[in-house]
């Protein structure tokens, strides 16, 4: 079967779908939508190893490895890399070795880090270098593994390839069939994976990416894995509807905006976000309501695609979230 998938119906299943759809009314609310206009997909309610939106992308990149007689894992990924933790925990899921390829020197294990370690996965650290030579080294590593006789596969720098991304086009027809009257789905771009995903299932107008700095050109990244799930050539990259203000500095600046994020959504839904990601996502969703790209009336969804121990990654994060609090003594 082309494109087969680790399903929830197989021994050691990656996930249970579909992933809840639940409205947010008093999110909604705060930041000038209509009590019936914003819902929250789930997708950090995947698992294992903590959830997030990448297991949908293992489903079929790991069932592709399977196909392959993989025993061996090996993936790449920033230091905190939500892909390389969930890589992890899918290779302890279904008893396959991971070697995880990380950007940077080591240090403290905090966060995905110290989940990293309790999944199992080896870690080599990569120094300084950015994510083309991430996959360079991450491919000696794997070819170095095949040559010592062992049966070696790699994922691809955030799960984002045609196969991986294909389980976007899933959650885009699953949304479909929770809300038929969608307007539109606000997702963070990293890898671009999820994004032409849902791109191809649901149409460039009715996804809204919010770019977090992951790669250098996100538009022609997002345009080429369309096109490699069987988009049109040259016509789905200028299509796209994403937004950028809200990188900042860079990938692994904590703004303003993002602080903002986090507190309205864990204030009015009790939704943990995360710095990089989803922070960055809601607050390219409270900046399209105030210019008026996301309006009153319509069905939105945002997509909440995990994350959660990037923020305990952070030591911006956690020493913002330490000043919030307002101890009383008894």
């Amino acid at each position: 079967m082309e494109n087969p998938r680790v399903t929830d119906r197989e021994p050691g299943a990656l996930s249970t779908l579909p992933t809840p759809l639940e409205a947010a009314p008093r999110l909604a609310a705060a930041i000038g939508l209509g009590p019936d206009d914003l819902w929250v997909k789930r997708d950090d309610l995947l698992g294992p190893g903590g959830g997030g939106n990448k297991v949908r992308k293992l489903q079929y990149t790991v069932a592709a490895a399977l196909a392959a007689g993989a025993t061996t894992l090996v993936t790449t990924g920033a230091a905190q890399s939500n892909h390389a933790r969930l890589t992890a925990a899918a290779g302890a899921r279904l008893g396959l070795d991971v070697v995880l390829v990380l950007a940077g020197t080591g240090g403290v294990a905090t966060g995905n880090l110290a989940l990293d370690a309790m999944l199992g996965a080896r870690i080599v650290w990569a120094g300084d270098v950015d994510s083309g030579e991430l996959e360079r080294r991450a491919a000696r590593i794997t070819e170095q593994l095949t040559a010592d006789g062992r049966v070696a596969s790699q994922i691809p720098f955030g799960g984002s390839n045609a196969v991986g991304a294909r389980g976007y086009v899933d959650a885009g027809h699953e949304l479909l069939a929770q809300l038929p009257e969608l307007t539109q789905v606000v997702v963070a771009v990293g890898s671009g994976g999820t994004a032409a995903g849902l791109t191809h299932a649901l149409g460039a107008d009715r996804v809204l990416g919010v770019h977090t700095g992951a790669v250098p050109d996100p538009e022609a990244r997002i345009g080429d894995l369309v096109v490699g799930l069987g988009g049109p050539s040259g016509a789905a990259a200028p299509a796209l509807r994403l937004r950028t203000e809200q990188v900042g500095a860079g990938y692994s600046a904590f703004t303003e905006p993002v602080k903002d994020a986090l507190l309205l959504a864990a204030r009015t839904e009790g939704l943990i976000l995360d710095p990089v990601y989803t922070g960055r996502a809601l607050a390219g969703l409270v900046e399209a309501v105030r210019d008026g790209d996301v309006r009153p009336g319509q069905s939105t969804v945002f997509l909440h695609s995990g994350g959660l121990p990037g923020l305990f990654g952070s030591d911006a994060a956690m020493t913002w979230a330490g000043s919030l609090a307002d101890g009383e003594e008894s």
